[in-house]
């Protein structure tokens, strides 16, 4: 058998995996072929998205002492390659799964790095026979853990067979299982939204629970929808065991697809009538509000024992359990002796409150930004518009009263003031105009959410939003929907929101209530009309959006910024590692330097966080203004409120925000790629597939399909990639698409050919005209009309003489659409 004509696929099947059952690994449960790691980023154009191929990542094989728990991978190459050629894939890989072993092998034999150096040795050569076992593996793992045999048990303890977790789900799961059998009392998982929290969660609970570590375990979340989506969702394989914490629990409520309120059965374990609590289950999950409150009698939690819960999983833990005064800290004090573990997309880190000081350094940090480049979490485009009040403010005449007669106060009104203290009624009608504008340009039945100041204006953005969209809401009432805390029709229509199948409602107005923990799968639009200087609640309402489904068309999503909340994606922080920051008592060790805190009463501008359902108001009021009543100055006609400005951003290459006009930003990124314009020429003209440049370019962040839509708003449209560039870069006039192909008809350049490959070239000059030049390099052109109406693709390529003359008559013609001469 000669070995170099072999592909790589046959030198897996014949030489690698059998060396690998050889040493004892064996089927689907150990070995693990083409292992997806990355699913490929979704990169955004225009209004379009794809998946750039590029990004993908899957390791040829990866080993696993049981399902879920890796310890190797190995790269594979065809003969023709060294054994050691892969060794940099390997590597990657296998950092990216949080494991110390890699394999090479191009079937000779095996170059084995061990990064434990348990042995001494980071790498070695191996024959095919000499390959390690699992159980070799894992001792040498265990070794360079320090773990001991207790330890071993549980880390290695199998997974639930739910469904299969992503790579950096199975990172946070094995360290966490690994850290809390190690003894660790205090642990915090920092996971962006949409990533899998609560799906972690389960695998860890399950694990620790299977395995006898950990006997009763309390989950703990601030929502009854995060409870709720819980029951129902990741945490149903505990159904039997498990029972929902709450004296006035009524099961889980939804919307049938009749419209009719039904309740999901599960188990319930508080007795309504006497408000005892059933101790037989060995897993709880709770509401913080649910089980505590200001009279004795009202903290359920207190039924139980301190001793009686061995794990305490806490939900959105930037929330009650960050802050050491607040009520629902009294229920990790007093479950003291268990296991606590935060999950968190965003770890509140202020000068009062700190998830890091009570929960100890993140375990594992998954953020926004390596899941929107793994191809996990939905990129997005922010759309920024400016009003002119806002921008430029306002001033009420001498003597001008509002609405209720009041006398305004003489100051400059602005944007911070906006539904705060000054309501323009013109304001909110302007607003929903231009949501309904941008639905009606895109798609008018994307699901979306319009964050607002406070319940008050939810309800008034909700009205505004019915009128400017009264042809759908006159059949369609639940078309737009306020869904706050203090509204239970709302409240009941967010599961149908949420739900994917649903198609109703479309538009949700709101608060703070869907800022977090809401899995709105396809919303598509995350529309910003609150003052949001809180890293931590700017990051849970982008998060809102993060979700992709493309089995439902959701690939991207869009933030419609009317406050400039979306600087805050300037900000150093806004995707880094937490950082901690509070004021050191007595023997605590000296912390980074204070920076001003949202929350904070002696901050000019707090910001304060709705009150949920249930729990005790905040003494300083929705506007941090303590006992002191707000006026609200509410103006009808008197004002008029206008656009003053609006800009489209994209996340560049990078992952990074566009924050220069996407002109300034494509001539800026070709001016570098290219030293000059007769460099741009000279490479557009050498390539053979225009098209393939044009893919390359919008790999290095040039998005022709946006440029062109921002351009074709000056009244430049029907352009070619080629004059659009040249324009935008370089300041060159441009032609259309139909100038350069009626200039080329013009020169009668076709007479060398025969009758049939000249109507094939007339053609493909018009499909060139209408499409562009992808359509026409395109290899499927001669199968659709007008094309396939001349003959089979084969016969028109006869009509060149084969198809090596057919691509050189392609290459001539596309070399006259780009002669500048007419």
């Amino acid at each position: 058998m000669d070995k170099k004509k072999l592909s790589e696929s046959d030198i897996c099947d014949k030489f690698i995996r059998p060396a690998m059952e050889k040493a004892g690994w064996h089927g689907m449960d150990q070995i693990y072929r083409e292992f997806p790691l990355r699913a490929g980023r979704v990169v955004v154009r225009g209004n379009k998205a794809q998946r750039d191929k590029s990004t993908v990542l899957f390791a040829d094989y990866v080993l696993c002492l049981k399902p879920n728990i890796p310890l190797a991978v190995i790269e594979a190459k065809d003969n023709n390659h060294a054994v050691s050629a892969g060794m940099a894939q390997a590597i990657n890989y296998a950092q990216l799964l949080d494991v110390p072993f890699s394999f090479t092998s191009n079937g000779d034999g095996f170059v084995f790095r061990d990064s434990t150096l348990t042995t001494g040795v980071l790498e070695q050569n191996l024959t095919l026979d000499e390959f390690p076992s699992p159980a070799e593996l894992w001792a040498r793992y265990c070794a360079w853990k320090g773990w001991t045999p207790e330890v071993q048990r549980v880390a290695g303890f199998a997974y639930s067979p739910s469904k299969i977790p992503r790579y950096y789900q199975i990172n946070a799961i094995n360290r966490t299982v690994a850290a809390i059998a190690a003894g660790q009392q205090r642990a915090l998982l920092v996971m962006a939204t949409g990533t899998g929290k609560t799906y972690t969660a389960f695998q860890i609970i399950w694990r620790l629970w299977k395995s006898g570590a950990k006997k009763r375990i309390l989950f703990l979340a601030d929502r009854n929808i995060l409870i709720d989506q819980t029951m129902v969702n990741d945490f149903r394989p505990f159904k039997g065991a498990m029972a929902k914490l709450s004296p006035n629990a009524k099961g889980i409520e939804r919307i049938n697809d009749q419209g009719q309120l039904e309740v999901d059965d599960v188990d319930l374990a508080v007795d309504k009538t006497t408000k005892a609590v059933n101790k037989s289950y060995e897993i709880y999950l709770s509401l913080y509000q649910a089980v505590t409150g200001t009279e004795e009698a009202s903290n359920i939690y207190k039924q139980f024992s301190p001793d009686f819960f061995d794990l305490i999983v806490v939900d959105e833990c930037h929330r009650g359990s960050a802050s050491e005064d607040s009520a629902w800290r009294d229920i990790l004090t007093y479950f003291n002796s268990a296991t606590h573990v935060g999950l968190t997309a965003t770890p509140k880190e202020t000068k009062e409150i700190s998830n890091t000081f009570y929960f100890g350094e993140p375990i594992y940090t998954y953020s926004l930004k390596q899941g929107i480049e793994d191809g996990f979490l939905a990129p997005y485009k922010v759309i920024r518009v400016d009003l002119d009040k806002d921008t430029f403010g306002w001033r009420p005449t001498a003597g001008m009263t509002d609405n209720t007669g009041q006398l305004i106060e003489d100051r400059v009104y602005t944007g911070r003031d906006m539904n705060r203290k000054l309501v323009l009624e013109p304001r909110d009608a302007v607003v929903a105009e231009r949501i309904t504008a941008y639905l009606k340009a895109t798609d008018r039945m994307a699901k979306t959410i319009v964050f607002c100041e406070d319940i008050d204006h939810a309800a008034r953005m909700r009205q505004a939003l019915s009128n400017a969209n009264a042809d759908l809401c006159g059949t369609k009432p639940n078309y737009v929907v306020q869904i706050t805390g203090d509204n239970p029709e709302g409240k009941r229509e967010l599961d149908n929101f949420i739900d994917p199948e649903k198609a109703l409602p479309v538009i949700a107005t709101t608060s703070k209530l869907m800022s977090t923990g809401v899995d709105a799968q396809t919303c598509k639009l995350i529309v910003l009309d609150q003052n949001i200087k809180s890293m931590t609640l700017f990051k849970q309402i982008i998060g809102r959006g993060t979700r992709l489904r493309e089995d439902l068309g959701k690939s991207w999503f869009t933030i419609l910024d009317f406050k400039r909340a979306t600087e805050l994606f300037a900000d150093k922080d806004f995707d880094g590692d937490p950082v901690q920051i509070y004021e050191p008592k007595g023997d605590d060790p000296i912390a980074p330097p204070d920076t001003p805190d949202p929350l904070d009463p002696a901050n000019p501008n707090p910001v304060r966080p709705e009150p949920v359902e249930g729990q005790p108001k905040d003494p300083l009021g929705p506007f941090g203004g303590g006992s002191t009543p707000v006026t609200k100055y509410v103006l009808g006609n008197q004002v008029t409120v206008s656009v003053a400005r609006e800009r489209v951003q994209y996340l560049n290459a990078e992952g990074k925000l566009i924050t220069e006009s996407l002109r300034d930003y494509t001539r800026i990124n070709l001016q570098k790629q290219y030293t000059s314009l007769d460099a741009f020429l000279h490479a557009w003209s050498a390539a053979d597939r225009k098209a393939a440049l044009l893919e390359e370019l919008e790999k290095h962040g040039v998005l022709v399909e946006a440029l062109a839509e921002e351009v074709a708003a000056s009244g430049l449209t029907g352009l070619d990639p080629f004059d659009l560039l040249l324009h935008v870069a370089w300041n060159m006039p441009p032609l259309t698409r139909r100038e350069r192909a009626r200039r080329v008809k013009k020169r009668n350049v076709f007479t060398q050919y025969g009758a049939t490959a000249r109507k094939v070239l007339e053609a493909l000059l018009d499909k060139y005209a209408d499409e562009g030049i992808a359509a026409m390099e395109s290899d499927e052109v001669l199968r659709v009309q007008p094309l396939n109406t001349l003959g089979s693709p084969v016969e028109l390529v006869k009509s060149f003489g084969g198809r090596p003359q057919y691509l050189a008559a392609l290459q001539a013609l596309e070399n006259e659409l780009y002669t500048a001469a007419p």
